[in-house]
């Protein structure tokens, strides 16, 4: 992976939430958890709201412009649009969502199985894709209600099982996980404090390497799992303007 500056090792993504109803008749995107990353949504348009299926239940959290909402790993959420509702999102560990670090919420015996998780989760090819990224969310959301309605009802056996498929489902990607974290959020702690030792002792040398730099245009968005999504390129150029 490139090097990035960009703050705190994280990534950056304009996300429109997705605006078609799912069979429960509620518009939004795939409900689904991360194993390992923090998410944040800072609202820049719109309403809607977050749910999300916790180890103290399920909730519901206003979303309008200007909310900033985060969630630690092991939140089942899901993005509700109740009209125009777009995000900024800040994930940590960069480049770790894309590795695998995110569970879809779908039935239980799909994801307990690794092959017919994947063929759930798959997108295909460019044609089609829009019906089949629609179809993957509805089965997610089928899902997340099963676990919603067992939560409310004091059954915390569903959230559980699902807790533990998902772990065995990434265990093996899981492997190669550290690696992306060394390079990005823990080599930025690390250069943090290279550099607080630094002034401690009088050097100043690394305030003559400073430089701004701009993210290239946000290219096409693409079909994500809470809505269409465009994920800005923050790795750092020597071709950079400034």
């Amino acid at each position: 992976m490139s090097a990035s500056s960009f703050p705190g090792g994280t990534s950056l993504s304009h996300l429109d939430i997705y605006g078609d109803a799912a069979p429960d008749g509620v518009c939004g995107g795939s409900p689904h958890m991360h194993l390992v990353s923090t998410e944040a949504y800072v609202v820049v348009e719109g309403r809607g709201t977050l749910q999300t299926i916790d180890g103290e239940g399920f909730h519901e959290t206003e979303l309008h412009a200007g909310s900033v909402v985060w969630f630690t790993p092991g939140t089942i959420h899901r993005a509700v649009n109740h009209g125009g509702l777009q995000v900024i999102v800040l994930m940590s560990n960069a480049g770790l969502p894309e590795a695998g670090d995110a569970v879809m919420t779908f039935p239980a015996d799909i994801v307990a199985d690794p092959d017919a998780y994947a063929a759930a989760a798959s997108l295909g090819g460019p044609d089609g894709r829009e019906e089949r990224a629609s179809r993957r969310r509805d089965l997610a959301v089928t899902g997340f209600d099963a676990l919603r309605d067992a939560v409310a009802a004091g059954d915390r056996g569903p959230l559980e099982h699902f807790y533990q498929a998902a772990g065995a489902l990434v265990r093996r990607s899981a492997a190669a996980w550290a690696q992306l974290v060394r390079e990005r959020p823990l080599a930025q702690a690390e250069r943090s404090l290279a550099l607080t030792g630094a002034i401690a002792s009088g050097d100043i040398a690394h305030l003559r390497d400073a430089r701004v730099r701009e993210a290239p245009a946000a290219a096409e968005r693409r079909f994500g799992m809470c809505g269409r999504i465009r994920a800005y390129d923050i790795t750092d150029s020597e071709e950079d303007p400034r």
